[in-house]
């Protein structure tokens, strides 16, 4: 009981509310993030069911890349290198916004985009050709074939492990602590810092990134239920 005390009580004034704001920020992240991520991987896992080795090669290579190099290091080159060499009005505009907040989003949302064309392509495989060959048939070219039957059946194939690449990119958004964002690991040190209660509000942390963590999975098994009971 006095731990719950403790708790509610740190919880109360403006920590309740720096933590509220951090939470809100790793979500906004989150959901930019996996935005740029779907559409990076949708991008390239169509690219490289062309049959071109060029671009099989180029995606590959991006791929590599991406799973690769440590995601700190991505972050860290995206908010000291790419920054630096932008015009002067975009990094003033980037600093009147958040400062870190764009390219770490964008860093994390590029990363993420390497594992979700993986599993989008293992996904078209799933897809039987002659679906693809009658698609071509009937006048669709490469682009509307992918877009209207391909990928929204790879789409489905590949849900299970979007759920595990959302989860990871939820987590993820810690990491972007080291350049100053807000979020709510950046939020929970303030207020460790600022109480020195570590056990209590780094517990608080957790059931939150418990919690979320929690709803995304539900949310995922609640689509896949869904398109099961769609194919009957």
């Amino acid at each position: 009981m006095t731990g719950q005390l403790l708790s509610l009580d740190l919880l109360a004034g403006d920590h309740g509310s720096l933590l509220w704001r951090g939470l809100l920020i790793t979500l906004l992240l989150t959901l930019i993030s996996w935005s740029i991520a779907f559409a990076v991987g949708a991008v390239l896992a169509s690219v490289r069911a062309l049959p071109s080795r060029v671009c099989d090669r180029l995606v590959a290579l991006y791929v590599a890349y991406h799973r690769n190099v440590p995601l700190l290091v991505q972050v860290l080159f995206w908010y000291f290198g790419v920054t630096a060499v932008l015009p002067a009005a975009v990094q003033q505009w980037l600093n009147g916004h958040g400062g870190g907040l764009v390219p770490g989003a964008v860093a994390l949302g590029l990363c993420l985009g390497a594992y979700v064309s993986e599993d989008l392509r293992s996904g078209i495989r799933t897809v039987a050709h002659g679906q693809i060959e009658a698609a071509r048939a009937i006048g669709l070219n490469f682009v509307q074939t992918m877009h209207c039957i391909v990928l929204p059946q790879a789409l489905r194939a590949a849900l299970p492990a979007l759920v595990n690449d959302t989860l990871l990119l939820f987590k993820n958004t810690s990491l972007l602590m080291a350049i100053g964002v807000a979020e709510l690991t950046y939020a929970t040190r303030q207020i460790e810092g600022q109480t020195f209660r570590s056990f209590e509000i780094f517990a608080v942390s957790t059931l939150i990134y418990l919690g979320v963590s929690f709803v995304i999975m539900a949310t995922g098994h609640l689509l896949e239920q869904r398109f099961q009971t769609a194919r009957r």
